[in-house]
């Protein structure tokens, strides 16, 4: 995926490495602030408005998860590509894509 070498090079050029741990954190930490986003648009659930994020906070996101990526060693395009898979077995066995429907 040309978007986890362009991370995987930004990094190595701003001597950015970080163990997974950190990794781990930092994306759970971007992800909060995608919530965050959210929720605020909605002024705290006040308004019946759809929630919005900015196109800032899900890039910070987007970096931090194919960062996780490629410190595992992880081609992210590879696992998407499982993910959809996995998908589309569920949807074409249970007609619904979750993993934990209900009985």
């Amino acid at each position: 995926m040309d978007e986890q070498r362009q991370v995987a090079s930004f990094i190595d050029s701003h001597d950015l490495e970080a163990p997974a741990a950190i990794r781990l954190l930092d994306l759970v930490s971007e992800v909060g602030e995608l919530a965050k986003d959210a929720v605020e648009s909605t002024a705290y659930g006040a308004e019946a408005a759809e929630p919005t994020v900015t196109e800032e906070e899900l890039g910070d996101a987007v970096f931090a998860l194919l960062a996780v990526a490629e410190q595992q060693d992880i081609d992210a395009g590879t696992a998407l590509q499982t993910a959809i898979e996995k998908y589309e077995g569920r949807i074409e066995q249970t007609a619904d894509p979750s993993s934990d429907r209900p009985a």
